[in-house]
């Protein structure tokens, strides 16, 4: 049975998505940058191509990073994602999807984030409506992270 620990409500976590150059090192100079201002990485997510990777990222403090890709020019978007954890990979990945599907909402991509200090697993999912979904899963039994749940 998923863990039912869940507040009210918070702010929706953040994801950025940057377009990098499909060069070495692209990748590993942005992490620096950030770590440079003690941002954590704590979601990756990356689809290659011939000339740019599309990079998703879930950061330890979004409003720094904005702060820094502002700054630094880098282009980006960021959009709302769901986070839950899930106790088991195979039965409670299938659970969050089936709970989803009931609902009728569309799941457009996920990605697994680093494993939380408390050890859980966590799953990001961009969904077609965050806050609908969201609420299903916690109805469900899902535990729901908020933006708050993630600081490290």
């Amino acid at each position: 049975m998923p863990d039912c620990e869940i507040k009210p409500n918070g702010t929706l976590p953040i994801q950025f998505s940057v377009m990098l150059k499909n060069r070495a090192g692209a990748l590993s100079a942005l992490v620096r940058l950030l770590r440079s201002e003690n941002i954590e990485v704590i979601g990756l997510s990356v689809q290659d191509s011939r000339d740019a990777a599309m990079t998703r990222l879930v950061v330890s403090d979004p409003d720094t990073t904005m702060r820094i890709f502002m700054e630094k020019g880098i282009p980006h978007t960021t959009s709302e994602i769901a986070v839950i954890a899930l106790k088991e990979s195979g039965r409670g990945l299938a659970q969050a999807l089936d709970t989803l599907r009931a609902a009728e909402t569309n799941l457009d991509f996920a990605y697994s984030l680093m494993p939380h200090p408390e050890g859980k697993t966590l799953m990001a999912m961009h969904l077609e409506d965050t806050r609908f979904g969201m609420s299903v899963l916690h109805q469900a039994g899902f535990r729901v992270f908020y933006e708050e749940d993630l600081l490290r």
